[in-house]
C-alpha cells in the first residue's frame, strides 16, 4: 500500500476543519452580567411530563433570581402531571398550575400551552422552558443580564445535552453536529435572514412587548418546531436575538427511550428542515437529500470496507476514512461528556438517524406524533 492509495480517504479529514469552531463555546451565557428587579415569568407547557416536571420545577424554584412567578401548563395530560405540580404548589406561592383549554383546531400542542401561560403571566420578562430541563440556581439571572446588556429581545441558550443510554450515545451526537455546523451561535446573532436564524425552545426569554408585537404564539401555532418559527417571526418584526451556549447553567435530556428518541426527532427533523429555508423553495425541497448525504457521508467508509474486506486501493481507503470518522466521533463524544469507546459505534448511530430522516420525511405533515397526541394534515390546513 503506498500513500497514494490513501488520498481518497483525506477528504475525512475535512471535518476536522470545524472541530475548533464547534469547540470556542462563545458567546457564553455564564460570561454575561447579573440582572435582577424585573419581573419574570417562567412558562412550563407540560404534557405527560411526570417522569421530569418534579425536576425542573424545584431546580428554577432555587434561582438566585428575584422576582419571577412560575407557571406550569398542564396540557391536557393523561398522566399525575398535574397532581405533581399541585402538590409542589402547596405553600410555594410562586408556584400556578394553569389547566390547559382545549386544543383548537389548526394548533399544535405547545405553543397552544405556551400561549396560555403568557395570557396568565403578570411578568415583564417572559421564560418559556421545557419540563425536561435543569435550571443552576444562577441561570436566570445571566439571562436576563444577557438580555439587557446585549440590547436585545430575545436570549436563548444551547444547554448540555446529557446522554445516558446506549441509543441517546449513538445517535444524539449524530443529530446535534448537524444542528451545531448549521446554527453556530455566533452566525445566528450576526442573522439578516431568516435561514440563519434559530431559537432553542428549551429556554427564550422574551420582552413580554417584543413577543406581544411579533403575535405571541398564535402567530405560530400552526408550526411543529415552534421555537425555530418563532425566531423567524422576531428577525422579519425587527427584533433582536442573542444566542449563547450554557452548558454549565442548564442540562436537558430531551429522550430516555429509542421509540421515544425515534418519534421525537422524526417530529422535528423534517418539517424542521424545510421550516429553515423560508424563503428558498429549491433548498426546502431538497432537506431531504441533503439530510441523508450528511449521513451517508460517514456511512459510505464502513459500508465500502465491509464490502472489500480492507483488501485492494479502495479497501485501504475506506479503512483509513473509517478510523479518521471513529477520531472524529470520539472527540464529538468527548466534548459533549460521553464515553469516548461510544465514537467506535458511529456507523450505527448514522445509520439509525438516516433512518429517523427517512421516517420524518415519508410522514411530513401528514401524521406528527407527540406524547400521545395524532396531528394529520386535514386537521392543520386550517392553521
Amino acid at each position: 500500500m503506498s500513500p497514494i492509495d490513501l488520498l481518497p480517504a483525506l477528504l475525512w479529514l475535512l471535518p476536522f476543519g470545524g472541530l475548533m469552531r464547534l469547540a470556542r463555546a462563545t458567546p457564553n451565557l455564564s460570561d454575561a452580567p447579573v440582572h435582577t428587579g424585573t419581573k419574570v415569568s417562567v412558562i412550563i407547557p407540560a404534557r405527560n411530563e411526570s417522569a421530569t416536571i418534579e425536576t425542573v420545577v424545584r431546580s428554577i424554584l432555587e434561582s438566585t433570581y428575584q422576582p419571577f412567578e412560575l407557571l406550569v401548563v398542564d396540557d391536557r395530560s393523561t398522566d399525575d402531571t398535574a397532581a405533581l405540580v399541585e402538590r409542589l404548589a402547596c405553600g410555594e406561592p410562586r408556584l400556578r398550575l394553569i389547566r390547559g383549554e382545549a386544543l383548537p383546531q389548526g394548533w399544535y400542542g405547545k405553543p397552544w400551552a405556551c400561549l396560555q401561560g403568557y395570557r396568565a403571566a403578570t411578568g415583564e420578562l417572559l421564560l418559556f422552558t421545557d419540563a425536561d430541563t435543569r435550571h443552576r440556581p444562577e441561570l436566570l439571572a445571566h439571562a436576563a443580564g444577557a438580555l439587557r446588556h446585549e440590547g436585545v429581545d430575545l436570549v436563548t441558550v444551547s444547554p448540555h445535552q446529557r446522554c445516558v443510554t446506549f441509543w441517546e450515545r449513538l445517535i444524539m451526537p449524530q443529530i446535534w453536529l448537524l444542528l451545531g455546523v448549521r446554527y453556530h451561535p455566533r452566525r445566528v446573532n450576526r442573522a439578516s435572514r431568516g435561514r440563519d436564524v434559530i431559537a432553542n425552545g428549551q429556554f427564550i426569554l422574551v420582552t413580554r412587548e417584543a413577543y406581544e408585537s411579533v403575535g405571541t404564539h398564535a402567530a405560530v401555532g400552526h408550526e411543529v418546531v415552534e421555537d425555530l418559527a418563532l425566531a423567524q417571526t422576531f428577525l422579519r418584526g425587527g427584533r433582536k436575538m442573542h444566542f449563547a451556549f450554557a452548558e454549565r447553567l442548564m442540562e436537558t435530556r430531551m429522550y430516555h427511550s429509542l421509540p421515544h428518541l425515534v418519534e421525537g426527532w422524526s417530529k422535528n427533523i423534517y418539517l424542521g428542515g424545510r421550516r429553515s429555508f423560508p424563503d428558498e423553495p429549491i433548498l426546502r425541497a431538497l432537506v431531504p437529500v441533503i439530510l441523508a448525504v450528511a449521513l451517508l457521508f460517514w456511512l459510505a467508509p464502513p459500508a465500502v470496507l465491509a464490502i472489500t474486506g480492507g483488501s485492494g486501493v479502495i479497501g485501504h481507503a475506506a479503512a483509513a476514512a473509517t478510523v479518521l470518522s471513529a477520531i472524529f466521533w470520539m472527540l464529538i463524544n468527548v466534548g459533549m461528556q460521553i464515553p469516548l469507546a461510544y465514537g467506535l459505534g458511529y456507523p450505527l448511530g448514522a445509520a439509525m438517524a438516516l433512518f429517523i430522516v427517512a421516517r420524518s420525511t415519508w410522514r411530513g405533515s401528514r401524521r406528527v406524533e407527540w406524547r400521545g397526541r395524532v396531528y394529520r394534515k386535514q386537521e392543520q390546513e386550517g392553521g
